[in-house]
């Protein structure tokens, strides 16, 4: 059972932000893994991943994302995680490192506890795992590298495998719109790939929340 809110508070920043404590807290469940989205965000990836049978997320940190998946994918998905772990500047904020044992810990937890979908870990760059990969996706969730190379890499490299009707899911790539928020790597990728005059023509937006952006494959007919 994790420590109340109130108690956690009450910790100084240099505790609470040591990658060594962090990682023994998260790990044993005395604190909850760092929240990387929303509350819409996440009821809009809990939406695209219910009854898929095979997710990857690029980008787990500490597991928070991975949570929502597990709660709603069933005991036969597959759900793929890619992270090289350690510190990412152009992933994490300065200081920010998640560790893998106390990341695996959490989803674990959770994958049990909701006798939710086979883990897949892949301790990687997802550009490596791409090279590698074979199968089809039902959904992609990018949200690791934030860079505009390393996003339209993560795109380029992944979006081959996804199944019609399959989802590519954003994160941190709505800066450029009234009501969002976001990042200008992932941003500057979905605007120049599905907004405007040349956006892919195969590929639409079939939600956006808050940070977030899913685009849909549905392939013109020839």
């Amino acid at each position: 059972m994790p420590l109340p809110k109130a108690i956690r508070r009450m910790a100084p920043d240099r505790v609470r932000d040591d990658p060594r404590l962090r990682a023994l807290a998260v790990g044993t469940g005395v604190i909850p893994p760092r929240t990387m989205h929303s509350t819409d965000e996440a009821a809009l990836l809990a939406e695209l991943a219910r009854g898929r049978r095979r997710v990857v997320e690029i980008g787990v940190f500490e597991g928070s994302s991975a949570i929502v998946l597990c709660d709603v994918l069933e005991p036969g998905a597959e759900l793929h995680l890619i992270d090289p772990f350690g510190h990412q500047p152009n992933a994490l904020r300065e200081g920010a490192a998640a560790t893998e044992w106390a990341t695996r810990r959490v989803v674990e937890r959770a994958a049990r506890r909701t006798n939710g979908p086979r883990l897949q870990w892949h301790v990687d760059f997802s550009a490596s795992v791409a090279q590698r990969w074979n199968l089809p996706v039902d959904l992609v969730f990018i949200d690791g590298d934030h860079s505009e190379i390393g996003v339209t890499k993560d795109w380029e490299m992944w979006h081959p495998f996804v199944v019609e009707g399959g989802t590519v899911l954003f994160h941190d790539a709505r800066e450029s719109q009234p009501d969002g928020q976001g990042l200008r790597g992932p941003t500057a990728v979905v605007d120049r790939l599905f907004r405007g005059a040349r956006a892919l023509v195969d590929w639409q937006i079939a939600d956006e929340v808050d940070r977030a952006v899913a685009v849909r494959y549905a392939p013109r007919a020839a």
